[in-house]
């Protein structure tokens, strides 16, 4: 990183003290940016980075809402509404107890250069809480989220901020918080959410659009090395929403997927994963890994370790941040590691990608790799907007279009700064110089 942009590092890391994971983001961006200040000096002079690295807006509220048993409890929202020079904020909204501002930070910063990446209109932002939906009753759920909309509600709507769902916010929560804003506004304004019900304003490809999307892009590294999915062994991290349709899109190409993990711990299927009984256990039932291992013979559950002890070709990381460090990287790469697709969220530490990249491994970060669902909720504002529904095929193949899309402009970008296959630059750079020009035509804003 060259002095001038280690400065403007430095003073944006003492602005957010104790912000750990939006420290990890900035850093890894400012170190792909060198090159591009170098051909663009009016970056600097607009203080674009300066500016980019401070969220337009941030809004933080009390959650007051009442258990089943009448207990009065407290929980603490968030809205960080990052940069909209592309278009109204879009960035989804994580129930989950390890959210507090430098997570939500982090996540609105990323979604700012993945929104760009998409070409669709949509500037970047986050939201959550640190509320666990995990082991509440549908009726807590409810009426926490018609709290949180309560306040949430005056600071979104479909042409200035369009929230949608991440960890712990599937369609149950989109549900009930659409519900309470259409009750507080007295307006159907479809467009102010996205990953809604089918029936009710959402999209086909919605739920499978962000494990597609990963899949697709990791296909089309995997194919400029003359190989594809085919025939691939495959881990996958999560056993959520992202990492069951990561699954099932990797094997429909040709993948066997042999393993994929939760919080408690991992099993292996070395006939591949069963979709139709994975779906079954942990989105019907909302049971464990270890229900599925019970029910399929020749699958073993590993109590606690890390999945990726297991050897495969393919690593796809679709359950959290900074889940995969230096020294699984290292395990993966000795066991035969040709690409890695993040479908969550900077799930591979610093050390892992640096492991990677040394390795020669194709590497897609998530801000590119995990932009399908975004790209699905900017689709899904389209239908809305012009009161209009897709088909699932036609819905899939725009999507595919935007994965490849999203591919060769990173690929592009790499080789234009002189570094052919470094997604990470590519990715950077590309949303970045899509943002700056952006920034620069509309002012000091």
């Amino acid at each position: 990183m060259d002095a001038r942009l280690e400065s403007i590092k430095d003073t944006v890391l003492a602005r957010n003290p104790g912000e750990a994971e939006f420290h990890q983001a900035v850093v890894e961006v400012f170190e792909s940016l060198g090159p591009v200040h170098d051909r663009h000096p009016e970056f600097l002079e607009a203080a674009i980075l300066e500016r980019l690295c401070e969220p337009e807006r941030q809004i933080i509220f009390r959650v007051p809402w009442t258990d089943d048993s009448g207990r009065v409890q407290i929980n603490r929202g968030f809205r960080v509404e990052f940069n909209s020079a592309l278009g109204p904020y879009k960035g989804g909204l994580r129930f989950h107890p390890s959210v507090y501002l430098g997570i939500v930070k982090f996540l609105g910063f990323e979604q700012i250069f993945k929104n760009a990446l998409t070409g669709m209109p949509i500037g970047g932002g986050k939201g959550g809480s640190d509320f666990d939906p995990r082991g509440r009753s549908d009726a807590e759920v409810m009426r926490f989220c018609q709290s949180f909309m309560t306040e949430l509600y005056r600071h979104i709507g479909e042409y200035t901020d369009v929230p949608a769902g991440d960890i712990g916010v599937g369609g149950r929560e989109i549900g009930y918080l659409f519900g309470q804003y259409k009750r507080i506004t007295n307006r159907y304004e479809s467009g102010v959410l996205t990953g809604k019900g089918i029936s009710w304003g959402g999209s086909l490809v919605r739920p499978e659009a962000t494990g597609f999307g990963t899949v697709i892009f990791t296909q089309e590294m995997l194919k400029t090395r003359g190989t594809s999915l085919d025939g691939q062994r495959v881990v996958v991290s999560g056993s959520g929403n992202v990492a069951i349709n990561a699954i099932a899109k990797a094997q429909t190409l040709g993948a066997t997927v042999v393993a994929c993990s939760d919080s408690s711990g991992y099993v292996v299927d070395e006939a591949g994963i069963d979709v139709d009984l994975l779906r079954e256990v942990k989105e019907v039932e909302r049971g464990r890994l270890k229900d599925y291992a019970e029910r399929r013979a020749g699958v073993s559950y590993v109590d606690g370790g890390s999945v990726w002890d297991v050897d495969a070709t393919v690593a796809l990381p679709c359950a959290t941040q900074n889940e995969l460090d230096g020294d699984a990287a290292a395990r993966l790469v000795r066991g035969g590691l040709l690409a890695v697709g993040e479908g969550a969220n900077m799930p591979s530490t610093r050390d892992a990608v640096a492991v990677f990249q040394e390795a020669g491994v194709l590497f897609g970060p998530g801000k590119a790799a995990n932009a399908g669902g975004v790209a699905t909720s900017a689709l899904e504002m389209q239908q809305n907007a012009s009161r209009d529904s897709w088909s699932f095929e036609h819905t899939e193949e725009r999507l595919t279009e935007i994965m490849v899309g999203i591919h060769d402009r990173c690929a592009a970008t790499a080789d234009e700064y002189g570094e052919p296959g470094n997604y990470v630059l590519g990715a950077n750079i590309g949303g970045f110089v899509k943002v700056a020009d952006a920034m620069l035509a509309q002012g000091l804003i």
